[in-house]
Parts: structure tokens; sequence; C-alpha cells
């Protein structure tokens, strides 16, 4: 038995992200950019108006009223000019987003202006300011500096520039950004193939009436919506017997995946074959037991290197080595493996920042924690803000084999190893359960 962040640092040497893949943008969100994006144009496009408002030349003179030579709006082609300073009209409506007519130095907004007459005709495209008859009259209020409310041509990216490197989270934002530039397609992290097999004579198919002594598959739904969270889709190899040929048969299809996740089959009864059957086709086990509780069987492995002679991954390099979780059959078990080792493991390689305990929060207690001993314990926990407190309300299991309390967790709240009891109101820390994709 290893401390958990022993383990941890055991994996981290398998867990760089997959290769890239070419996928259409609106398919990208949540999805971590394998090859940086550049800018492919002038970011304004040309010089902008930043409010609704008057473009001018020079500083008006204060109290004189002027003509409103026009009014140009967004989507008006750049081209209109103003006549030179002292010249009328020096003024011209104009929207945000609108391209700046040359020789206007300032934009003075429309509410530090006071407006005589109706508002001015829009710009005809091919029709410069000075030829548009006035319209209307305007007084400023102050009269601003040149560059005001101006936006400047390409200040925020120029063709070639980079707008997200390898490695970002493809966040709204980010895919906001890349339609920008008319970036239609992204390459991100391929997601990693997983495959799933659960063991146990005494298990059966959730749509099937249990036997005497049988118990309904649980396991499968679970891990198929925690990846799902994540964007993974797993394949269910089905019920692995507690035989040898049986289990090897699935374990070996389970290899050509890049992640192989078993349930049960890892504690040390006689019919506990995951291990033995793993080394069998040429897996080398990372770890087999961890000081955590409940889950402490937790086994990890990589799958054969390349040219041994069991089982290969089919991963995109001969170099790559797959993994494998051997995680406990009970309920309780298998979801505190899973969100302690799995989901950060698949972030990883999905390219995400991720790692044992990472991502926890701070948190007060709602109710007292019992002591805990060899072992960091990890209980279930609802979780609320109240009054911009996060506050923790422990579900107390009756075992690990108690999936109701376990069900009705939104967190983990962590007991360190050799803590005493905590009392309602202290500090503690959560590691929140729903996976969103940002």
């Amino acid at each position: 038995m290893i401390d958990p962040r022993e383990a941890w640092s055991r994996l981290e040497p398998y867990l760089e992200p997959l290769a890239g893949v070419e996928i259409p943008r609106r398919d990208a969100a949540g999805r971590v950019l394998a090859r940086p994006l550049a800018a492919t144009a002038d970011v304004p496009a040309q010089d902008v108006s930043a409010m609704d408002g008057f473009a001018l030349t020079g500083a008006p003179p204060p109290g004189t009223e002027l003509p409103v030579g026009g009014m140009i709006v967004a989507g008006d082609a750049p081209g209109a000019r103003l006549a030179p300073a002292g010249e009328l009209p020096g003024v011209v409506r104009i929207m945000t987003g609108a391209p700046v007519p040359a020789g206007a130095d300032r934009v003075i907004p429309v509410e530090r202006s006071t407006i005589r007459g109706r508002s001015g005709a829009r710009r005809a495209k091919d029709e410069p300011v000075e030829r548009t008859e006035p319209t209307e009259l305007v007084t400023f209020d102050d009269a601003g500096a040149p560059g005001d409310h101006i936006r400047r041509r390409g200040e925020v990216a120029r063709p070639g520039a980079g707008i997200l490197p390898a490695g970002a989270l493809l966040t709204p934002g980010a895919l906001s950004l890349a339609a920008t530039h008319g970036h239609g397609t992204l390459t991100v992290h391929r997601p990693p193939r997983v495959a799933l097999v659960v063991t146990g004579d005494e298990v059966v198919p959730p749509d099937r009436e249990p036997g005497p002594g049988q118990l309904r598959d649980c396991q499968t739904d679970f891990v198929l919506a925690a990846c799902r969270t994540l964007g993974i889709e797993v394949e269910p190899l089905g019920i692995a017997p507690d035989d040898p040929a049986g289990l090897r048969a699935l374990a070996e299809r389970g290899l050509a995946a890049d992640v192989l996740l078993l349930t049960g089959g890892v504690s040390m009864g006689e019919l506990d074959l995951v291990e033995g059957t793993l080394r069998a086709l040429g897996c080398d086990v990372l770890f087999h037991g961890v000081a955590v509780q409940p889950g402490k069987p937790l086994l990890a492995a990589v799958q054969p290197a390349a040219g041994s002679t069991g089982a290969t991954t089919s991963g995109e390099s001969g170099a790559r080595r797959g993994l494998v979780f051997g995680l406990p059959g009970n309920p309780a078990s298998v979801m505190v493996g899973f969100w302690l080792f799995v989901r950060p493991a698949l972030r990883r390689l999905l390219g995400r920042a991720d790692g044992f305990w990472h991502g926890a929060l701070a948190a007060e207690l709602a109710a007292p924690l019992p002591p805990a001993k060899a072992r960091d314990k990890f209980l279930p926990s609802r979780v609320s803000v109240e009054s911009g407190r996060l506050l923790a309300h422990p579900v107390w299991p009756v075992g690990s084999h108690d999936m109701r309390s376990y069900g009705h967790g939104t967190a983990l709240v962590k007991i360190p190893a050799g803590s005493p009891g905590l009392d309602a109101g202290a500090p503690c820390e959560i590691l929140p359960l729903a996976d969103t994709l940002f």
C-alpha cells in the first residue's frame, strides 16, 4: 500500500496528451488545442468608432453649433473623409463599429452633445461626407482629445500573430475568437479510447432480475456517464466471469484501447484474478494498493511495451503505452478510485491540467467529521453556497457498498490520514464531482 501522491507520480510518465486530430470548430467545445492558431486578418480591420457619437477634425470651438454632414454606420465601406479643420461640415454622426472617416482625429460620444434638428441622413456608399447636405446641428459639452474613442486598425491582432497557443482550452470565448479569424477546423488532442470490463459471477446486467446471490451491474452506467462528461465514449465489453480464461479473453480485447478499466477482482481472494491476468498479458503493474478509504485495492498498470509477446495498444506510436486501472468492486470504491485517479488521468490524455486531488476547493463543514486513521478518507458530500461561503454537508455511508450515499454526493470531502475529528464550522477540502466541459 503506497501513499496516493506516490501512486500518482508513478502514473505521470504515461500521461502525455494524445495525438492531434482535426475536427470542425463547432464540435471543439471543451477540447484542447494541439496546434496553435494564428490571426488571419487585422482586428479591427480598419480604424472604427468605439462609441455612438460624432467623428470630427480637431477640437470644436466651445459652444459653437456645428453642422453634421451625414451618418456612417457599421458595415459601411471605408473611404469617407471629412473636410479639413476650419472648413464645414467637419462633423459626421458615427455609430459604434463604423469606419472612422479620413481626417477625423476623435469621436465624441452622443451623450456629451446637444443636437438640434433631425438626425443626419445615412451617407451613400460612394458619397464623400463633405458633399452630404447637413440636416442637423450639434454643440459639444467638451472637446475631447485626439484619439478618443477610436479603435485603431490591428490594435487587437495582426495577420500571423498568435491568438491561441497549443494547450489552450477551447472555451466558448476561444471558439468565438477562432471564428473571428475564419478557422473552420481546429487540431485538438484526440480523446482516449476507453474500454470497460466488469468482473464477477454474481453480476448481471441492470435490466435483468437478479437471482439468489446476484446483483445488478451499476458500474457500467457510472463509468459511461462519468466519461461522457469529459467528452469520452466508453466501449463496454461486458461482464467477465470469475475464471482465468473468460477474464483473459475480455481483458485482451480491452488492451486494444488507450485505457482499459476493470471493476472488481483486485482484492486478495482466490477469485481476484485481475492482477495475474494482466501480468500474463504482458502488462507492467505500477501499483496495487493505495492508502485511501474506500478503494485501497486500486491497481494501475501499463499495457505491454511495443514488441512484447502480449497484447499491444493501438496508440499512435510504438513508444506509447496505454493504461489499465483495476478498480475495486464495491460501488463507492469504484467512484472514489475514478474521481481520484482515472478522471485526472483521462483529462491529462486530453491535454488538460490535472492530478491527484487537483482542483480541490476550500470549504466549511456543515456537520462534524470523524477522525481518520492510517489512510486518507473520502466521504460523499453535498455542497451549498450560503452568504458567500462554500459549505460541505457530509453524507454518511453505511460502507463502501452503500450506493445510495455516494449517489447523493456532489463532491468528495477529504479527511487526511491521522487527522482528529473535525467540528461543524471547521475548514475542509472538497473535490467537486460534476465535471463540465470547461
